[in-house]
């Protein structure tokens, strides 16, 4: 059973984010499916995306996405909806990230396929993750200065289905963090 809270859906790109935070909102009778990325993609003129050689400015919008996105999953989350927000979020700033938010309980989740199955999935995708980024560099941000905390799954040799059944089995007492 899963209780009202903000669930954090992590990855890559192909990894199924999008996919399993929707289907995890709508498990919940007030359920919410923020998507980070669109607070990106908001910004009309002047963004710019993160790349292995960011200027500043471009670690600025990321860290201003996040806190946008933590701002408005806490406010879904106070008025009565158990929240489910995805995105990519790396490295060393997913603590800082966590700290963003009032509300409680928090649930940390990460989508971690095997590197194969994402680039499969990706030429599947009617969008393109994979142009500023390669894949192995990601994974490598990922699985070395991402933290050990929460739900990881390795979701290569499941459906769907089988992926979030295995959230809502395991989510209360692996990834809950506060």
């Amino acid at each position: 059973m899963l209780k009202k809270g903000v669930y954090i859906i992590t990855g890559l790109m192909a990894s199924g984010k999008s996919t399993i935070a929707q289907m995890l909102a709508e498990q919940f009778d007030q359920g919410v499916h923020v998507r980070g990325d669109i607070f990106r993609k908001m910004i009309v003129t002047g963004g710019i995306d993160m790349a292995p050689e960011s200027p500043q400015a471009a670690v600025e919008q990321w860290r201003l996405r996040y806190h946008i996105a933590a701002k408005v999953a806490d406010m879904y989350y106070k008025s009565g909806f158990a929240v489910v927000l995805q995105d990519v979020y790396l490295g060393k700033e997913v603590y800082s990230f966590l700290d963003l938010f009032e509300a409680k309980p928090l649930y940390f989740i990460t989508l971690n396929p095997k590197i194969d199955v994402l680039l499969k999935r990706e030429k599947k995708r009617s969008k393109t993750g994979y142009i500023i980024w390669e894949v192995e560099a990601l994974e490598n941000i990922m699985k070395n200065e991402n933290p050990r905390i929460g739900l990881w799954i390795d979701s290569s040799d499941l459906t769907p289905e089988e992926t979030l059944n295995d959230i809502i089995k395991r989510a209360e007492s692996e990834a809950r963090l506060v």
